[in-house]
């Protein structure tokens, strides 16, 4: 009985075929699977910083103001894993919580700039803010350059996340700070009566006189959610911007004087988004000094950042939730370009 045999021309095709399917299993499968994980799986690490940007206007001194570009803020606030800036293992961030932006206009530009920086796409990075295009408040702003003053007249709140490594999921109704509205003729200490004269800053209570009739957009408050791409850990997020009379008379709505007596209060649209999140970031310009680190224990969180933020004061703060990396500089950073120094914390997952 004979038995067949492949020709072998056959044979040859079909070790040919069998060669260029393991060369290309070999070469196309890791970058397949790199092309949908790479961002996450290579770098376990989530990247949080937050500022005051003031605008982007640097007060100083002498009275007058220096117009800062935001490629140069960006510089003077990001850090590597040494709390260096402007070194070659400065990474790009996740979150930016950000207070004191004009609005719309300028947090896109400053995101696309964050962008460029890292050599992304423009859009890469988006931002959610608290108004969209708030009123102008305010005089001068302490600029002897009113044009420069005139550039502070416009502020609301955001949180600039990275779409590569974040998918937003929800975002918060915007919640109002809290303070004590002045009374002519009236002592403070009276008025504030332990917290019972707190109202919110928000109409019909916010501050008195035309120039003054939007600034309580300044302090609004919003929250976000986030999914880390490629995984199930969620992110929260939030931005608060407090009341200058915060310092003295903390205020968080009508007859509340906020969470260990400070001032600060999670919104309940905010609250209810933060259920079950793993990792938790709140960013804050509190204007009030010696708020303690376990003030939002309640919710997961630790204060981060050692140092003072404005000046010789610490008014600044960021909470963080999760396995937060030590920091060589107290994860403050010096020389931020900005009226306050940025906060990080990178947050293992």
């Amino acid at each position: 009985m004979s038995l067949w045999r492949k020709p072998s021309y056959l044979v040859g095709a079909l070790a040919l075929t069998t060669a260029l399917s393991t060369s290309l299993i070999a070469t196309t499968a890791p970058g397949a699977a790199a092309e949908g994980t790479s961002a996450v799986a290579e770098d376990r690490v989530l990247r949080i910083y937050n500022n005051n940007i003031e605008n982007l206007v640097r007060n100083n001194a002498d009275g007058t103001c220096t117009r800062i570009s935001g490629p140069d803020h960006l510089t003077s606030e990001l850090v590597d894993d040494n709390g260096q800036t402007g070194t070659a293992g400065v990474k790009a961030p996740d979150l930016l919580i950000i207070q004191q932006v004009r609005g719309r206009g300028q947090a896109d530009a400053y995101a696309d700039q964050l962008s460029a920086k890292f050599g992304l796409p423009a859009g890469t990075y988006k931002v959610v803010l608290a108004a969209e295009d708030p009123e102008e408040w305010g005089l001068s702003h302490g600029c002897s350059d009113q044009s420069l003053g005139d550039l502070k007249k416009k502020q609301t709140n955001g949180i600039i996340y990275n779409t590569q490594r974040l998918t937003l999921t929800d975002t918060s109704l915007y919640w109002s700070a809290g303070w004590l509205k002045p009374v002519p003729g009236v002592d403070p200490a009276t008025l504030y009566d332990n917290g019972a004269g707190c109202t919110l800053y928000k109409p019909p209570n916010a501050d008195d006189g035309a120039a003054y009739t939007y600034k309580w957009r300044r302090t609004s408050a919003i929250a976000a959610r986030f999914t880390i791409k490629n995984t199930s850990t969620d992110v929260f997020a939030a931005t608060m911007h407090l009341p200058e009379q915060n310092k003295d008379f903390p205020c968080a709505g009508d007859g509340i004087k906020g969470i260990g007596d400070t001032g600060i209060r999670i919104g309940t649209d905010a609250a209810n988004l933060m259920a079950g999140t793993s990792i938790r970031a709140v960013g804050i310009d509190a204007n009030r000094t010696a708020i303690p680190a376990d003030t939002l224990s309640g919710y997961g969180m630790t204060g981060y950042g050692t140092k003072p933020t404005s000046g010789t004061r610490k008014i600044d703060y960021l909470f963080l939730q999760g396995t937060v990396q030590p920091s060589p500089i107290g994860h403050t950073v010096d020389g931020t370009k900005s009226n306050h120094k940025a906060l990080y914390g990178f947050v293992q997952f």
